[in-house]
Order: structure tokens, then C-alpha cells, then sequence
């Protein structure tokens, strides 16, 4: 038999879980899959927030998350051994939110991957021998907030040219490479085009598994090359007031590596408990009938076409949010502020932080170049600017 390690989506210890989090409460947060996480060797989840000791949110977009730091004592309690950082919300508080999150998860025994000090820190690839089997694990995110440089802290930047170089520099010092990478559109459950060439690309280069979070839905797998990947993981336990059927349900990667990196990979699905908090198992209907979903998902992204086709489609019923961010004042009145060098105060900071995050965003920028490179968005497009509206 070999190692056995465990994989959980999106952790934030907020709402109903956050007392159960700080309890230290593993019964009532995993109930019946306490035994998978109990026979891992590893256990490993993407914590979406930083652990606090304050409250003191920066400017952004979306939901500025965050937990006290006494939730740690869940995290330790249900086993967790390393954590994924390399997210859009681990950077919500600043520096400060980071450099407590660190030094609690070390506190606590607890190793993390995927953010630090600088970029150096954040692109660090983490090896963790369990016997006699090096894994590799490397955590990067889509380009929003909270990105690293090269003397800022923050979490790693998805960067393509630096990933490659990354994993070539440390080929010899893994058997098995896991790649946590954090990206996708919200609710989407298929790869964008662009996201499945970048998930190919680096099992291409080396990954044996790249693992998609952030998307808050389940999405659909493939096996490429030797390699696996998740496009959508879905949240773990991640409470919010307003639940649906994708928000409340996801996947447990469970991998068994033998001697040498070979793998063997199986899916187990969940559901989150609105009512109490926690989660568990799907039963055997709800787990056929989530599963079929799932499979038929995965066989489509294969039919040529397919994932364009259906890119599209989603980027057409976000149009109007798309559009309506990026669209400026009259012509005329950016003339005069072009003139008086006052262009940067004509918008409000919110509405300049949301273009910026469109366009710096690997999936936003998909999805616009989608909308005004298409005949019917660009018409559209080009009429309501004619129009005013």
C-alpha cells in the first residue's frame, strides 16, 4: 500500500462553522468523513481568508474575508497538515492579515504553501517525504488582489514563464507534483478555453496533478497525458446566509501514490450542512446523481467546440455586468479632464478597482475579450455606446 493523501476545496471559517472551528469540533465539521481525513498521510485545503487577531479590511472588490485566529483550532483538529494560500482573499487584511496567518499555522504545527514576504517566499515549491515518496506541492493564483513582488508580500501570481522555470529547477527534488491553482468564473462548472490550455500546459511541464479551486461549484475532470485534472473543486466548508445546490455540494480528492509517483486518484462527494454547519458523505442516491453529472460534464469539455461554445453562452448572461464596469463618461467630458490632467478623478475608486480587477484577472480578461470579440456582444456594445446608454 502506499501514502494516501487528502485534498479539500475552499476552507473559511465563517458563519455557522466559525464556533465549530474554533472548538476545535472535527465531529461536527466532518462528520462521517472524519475516517478519510483520519487515514490520510497528508491532508491538505486551500484556507480562503487570513486567521486574525483584529478586523481591518483594505479596498477591494467582493467580500473582504477573514476568521479569528482561534479557528486554527479546527484546522489542527481535523488534521490538517499543510495549507494552500495562494488565493484571492488571503491578502484581504494586508500584510498584517498574512504574517498572522502564518505565524498561527506555525504555531500550530501546521506547514502552508503558495504566499509569503515576497515572491520568492510565495513561489517556494513545498516537499514533504512520507515514506520514502517526495511531494511536490505549488500553489498559484489568477491575478487579482494581494499579488506578490518582488519586496511585497502577498501569494503567488499564476505566471506561466515563472511556473515552468520553477518546476524545471526542482524536477529532482519530487516524485509526485500536485499543482493547487486557484482560478476559474464563479459558479462556471467548465474550464474556460484559456484555463484548460494553461491546465494541459503545466501537466505538460511536469505537474502530475493540477487542481482547480476558487470557483465555488464542482466542475468536471481529465485525464491528460498521465496526468489529472479538476477543473472545480467546490468548497469544503464555506458557509454563507444564501445556499444553493452548487455552493453546497463538492469533491475530496483522495490519492494513493506508490513507489516511484504513480498514482491512483477517486472522488469523494459531499455536501454541505446549511442548518448546523460541517459537512458529509452523499448518500448513495445523492452521490449517483451528483456523480452523473459530473461524468457527463467531463466526457463534454472532450467534443470539439464544445467548451468555446459553451464559454460564450456564459460570457453572454454576465454581459451587462461586464460592460456597464467598463463603460466611461461622454466624450466630451473626458476631453476636458484629459485637458486638465484630472482623467483618474473622473470614477469612483470602487468602479476604477473593478475595471483593474477585470482586466488583470486571467478569467475576467477571458470573458471580456469573449464579449467584445464576438459579432452579437460587439454589436451590441458598439450600438449602446452610439446610443449613450
Amino acid at each position: 500500500m502506499g501514502i494516501r493523501i487528502i485534498i479539500a476545496g475552499d476552507i473559511c471559517p465563517i458563519g455557522r462553522n466559525r464556533d465549530l472551528f474554533r472548538r476545535g469540533d472535527a465531529a461536527a465539521l466532518l462528520n462521517d468523513l472524519r475516517p478519510d481525513f483520519a487515514g490520510a498521510d497528508l491532508r491538505i485545503v486551500n484556507l480562503e481568508g487570513p486567521l486574525l487577531r483584529g478586523n481591518s479590511p483594505l479596498p477591494k472588490v467582493g467580500p473582504s474575508l477573514g476568521s479569528p485566529r482561534e479557528c486554527v483550532e479546527g484546522l489542527k483538529a481535523i488534521g490538517v497538515d499543510l495549507v494552500g494560500l495562494a488565493n484571492n482573499h488571503l491578502m484581504d487584511h494586508g500584510p498584517e492579515g498574512l504574517r498572522s496567518t502564518v505565524r498561527t499555522l506555525k504555531e500550530y504545527g501546521i506547514d502552508c504553501v503558495g504566499a509569503g514576504p515576497n515572491l520568492e517566499a510565495a513561489r517556494e515549491i513545498r516537499i514533504r517525504e512520507i515514506g520514502g515518496v517526495r511531494i511536490g506541492l505549488l500553489a498559484v493564483a489568477e491575478r487579482e488582489f494581494g499579488i506578490a513582488g518582488r519586496s511585497t508580500p502577498g501569494v503567488n501570481p499564476l505566471d506561466l514563464i515563472d511556473l515552468v522555470r520553477n518546476i524545471r529547477s526542482r524536477r529532482r527534488d519530487f516524485d509526485l507534483l500536485i499543482v493547487l491553482l486557484h482560478g476559474g468564473n464563479q459558479f462556471y462548472p467548465y474550464p474556460r478555453p484559456g484555463l484548460r490550455d494553461t491546465c494541459r500546459f503545466i501537466i505538460e511541464e511536469g505537474a502530475d496533478i493540477v487542481l482547480c479551486q476558487h470557483s465555488h461549484c464542482a466542475g468536471c475532470r481529465e485525464d491528460y497525458q498521465g496526468g489529472l485534472i479538476l477543473y472545480g473543486q467546490g468548497d469544503f466548508l464555506f458557509d454563507r446566509s444564501e445556499h444553493s445546490e452548487k455552493w453546497d455540494t463538492g469533491l475530496l480528492l483522495k490519492i494513493e501514490v506508490r513507489g516511484g509517483g504513480d498514482f491512483k486518484a477517486d472522488l469523494i462527494p459531499f455536501l454541505q450542512l446549511p442548518d448546523s454547519g460541517g459537512a458529509r458523505r452523499m448518500d448513495a442516491v445523492e452521490e449517483g446523481a451528483f456523480l452523473g453529472d459530473f461524468d457527463r460534464r467531463s466526457a463534454e469539455i472532450l467534443i470539439p467546440g464544445f467548451l468555446e461554445a459553451e464559454f460564450e453562452k456564459f460570457c453572454r448572461g454576465l454581459q451587462r455586468y461586464y460592460l456597464n464596469t467598463l463603460h466611461g463618461r461622454s466624450s466630451l467630458l473626458r476631453k476636458v479632464a484629459g485637458r486638465l490632467g484630472m482623467l483618474y478623478y473622473l470614477d469612483r475608486p470602487k468602479i476604477c478597482r473593478e475595471r483593474l480587477n477585470l482586466i488583470r484577472c486571467e478569467s475576467h480578461r477571458e470573458a471580456l475579450l469573449e464579449l467584445l470579440g464576438r459579432g452579437e456582444a460587439r454589436k451590441d456594445y458598439r450600438e449602446g455606446l452610439n446610443d449613450g446608454g
